[in-house]
């Protein structure tokens, strides 16, 4: 199944969201912006973004529309491109043979258990044998947390807190993520590039101003 994981390079946006910014809602030149996405176009083709909230809804695709409000995007249409935006969170693809997915999954997406749903409701379009792909992102040693989020995690995600020896707390989100995904019965290849140390891709951690990457999946 093709996919694609953009990075912030080759775009037309000028710094902070230098260059390949896709995020029309992160303060950047709307023009710079669109000029990106017909650039990343021409690769994939048709191509289907989100208004993502950091919800746990699912926005079944059979033909390309203005943005919908959700946080997964699922096709069976061949042509069609999903795209999810990121700047730390996971860009998870989901691919079986007849059925693609798109997935934001940040923290709040996770506790939301949005992968989960969007699994079962592949399956439920008759996905078989599904495949997971972990984008770029933040990695548990850079995504410190407050006591109230390892609160919210400790009873599904303990393996996934990290304490440093100062004490300070870490979320690892991807860690927590396959925990998920193996519960499911769901193979995955995960990405080890960090959002955050790595400069080539766009962190809210590293700077709040900043540009949004693509997960990208199509039949």
């Amino acid at each position: 199944m093709p996919t694609l994981f953009t990075n912030r390079q080759s775009g037309f946006s000028d710094a902070p969201f230098d260059s390949f910014n896709l995020g029309l809602h992160v303060g950047d030149d709307i023009d710079s912006v669109v000029k990106n996405r017909e650039q990343l176009q021409k690769l994939v083709g048709p191509l289907q973004f989100m208004n993502q909230v950091h919800g746990d809804s699912i926005f079944e695709v059979h033909e390309v529309v203005s943005q919908p409000t959700a946080d997964a995007l699922i096709t069976q249409v061949p042509g069609i491109a999903l795209a999810v935006l990121v700047a730390d969170c996971i860009p998870l693809l989901l691919a079986s043979g007849n059925v693609i997915a798109a997935v934001h999954v940040g923290r709040k997406g996770l506790f939301n258990k949005i992968a989960l749903k969007v699994i079962s409701h592949m399956q439920d379009l008759g996905a078989e044998n599904i495949h997971a792909q972990l984008g770029p992102s933040i990695c548990g040693n850079c995504y410190e947390v407050n006591a109230e989020i390892v609160e919210d995690a400790i009873s599904d995600y303990e393996e996934a807190i990290l304490t440093n020896e100062s004490g300070t707390m870490f979320l690892d989100l991807p860690r927590a993520l396959i925990k998920d995904l193996v519960h499911a019965g769901v193979t995955y290849e995960a990405s080890q590039i960090c959002t955050k140390e790595d400069l080539d891709y766009f962190s809210y951690r590293r700077r709040n101003v900043t540009g949004r990457t693509a997960g990208v999946i199509w039949l």
